[in-house]
């Protein structure tokens, strides 16, 4: 699943493509991807609008329009693709937003898990989806005492805390089991029995760990490209995510991998503790 640093490089290439273009048509393949209203309605309030800005929260792609705001979540393989209109469409293509100028913002999702909610211009902070969100890793918002406070009072395995978007947003699978390694805790660590240290190792990977992979674009694990079909470079930076069996980069010791809550989870044995 596209997570924070793939999602962000996803908005600053529609961000290059798609403002300013005016939306004349609108064909959804597949309903139930629209949420919150049918989805004859949503094509018609998108008929006319113009894309003035693409934003992102945790791993939710905002595109504001005219009168709207258009909420996108990815999900596991969701992607966007600017064609024109005279281009093939891939099987897989679920949405197009035809444009005035001739091309077409196309979204291919071949689970067809992605969804799309369309609310008023602004109003995302009113919707179930974003209200949940906690901080943002790469904000002023992420304090650590707000950090450790959380941590302190669940009983959960740290890599679930960290999953839980109301702690901090945008984290996934990959980037958790990253974050644990470097600040050195077992991912299935009670994260009330963190100590002052450990917490702050993992306050200052959650931050550094994020900060490089958006200046990397990702990672492109599986299918993850942008949209401009460019892969990610996070991927040659993992640590432990898919190393199974390979020896730690600091130890040399063989690679572990779990599962957790249905997670695969990778973590070295020996520097964890």
């Amino acid at each position: 699943m596209p997570e924070l640093p793939e999602v962000e490089n996803v908005r600053a290439t529609l961000a290059e493509l798609v403002i300013g273009k005016k939306i004349d048509q609108v064909i959804v393949g597949v309903p139930k991807m629209i949420v919150g209203m049918p989805a004859e309605q949503f094509i018609g309030n998108m008929i006319g609008q113009k894309i003035d800005a693409v934003r992102r929260r945790g791993k939710f792609l905002l595109i504001d329009t005219t009168d709207g705001t258009l909420l996108s979540h990815l999900r596991m393989e969701g992607k966007y693709r600017l064609n024109n209109a005279t281009d093939p469409v891939d099987k897989h293509t679920h949405v197009i937003f035809h444009f005035t100028d001739g091309t077409e913002l196309r979204y291919l999702d071949v689970r067809k898990f992605g969804t799309m909610e369309l609310v008023l211009k602004g109003q995302e902070g009113l919707t179930k989806s974003i209200q949940k969100l906690g901080p943002e890793p790469l904000s002023a918002t992420f304090e650590k005492s707000a950090f450790a406070t959380k941590l302190k009072k669940s009983g959960r395995a740290v890599k679930t805390v960290l999953l839980d978007q109301s702690l901090v947003a945008g984290i996934g699978n990959i980037y958790a089991d990253e974050i644990c390694f470097q600040a050195k805790v077992l991912p299935e660590r009670p994260a009330n029995t963190l100590k002052p240290a450990e917490i702050t190792r993992l306050y200052d990977s959650t931050k550094s760990i994020m900060a490089e992979a958006v200046a990397l674009g990702g990672s492109t694990i599986r299918t993850y490209v942008n949209s401009q079909g460019k892969i990610g470079g996070y991927q040659d930076k993992l640590q432990v995510y898919g190393e199974k069996d390979n020896p730690c980069p600091i130890c040399g010791t063989p690679i572990v991998k779990i599962k957790l809550n249905g997670r695969g989870t990778h973590f070295c044995p020996k520097c964890q503790k």
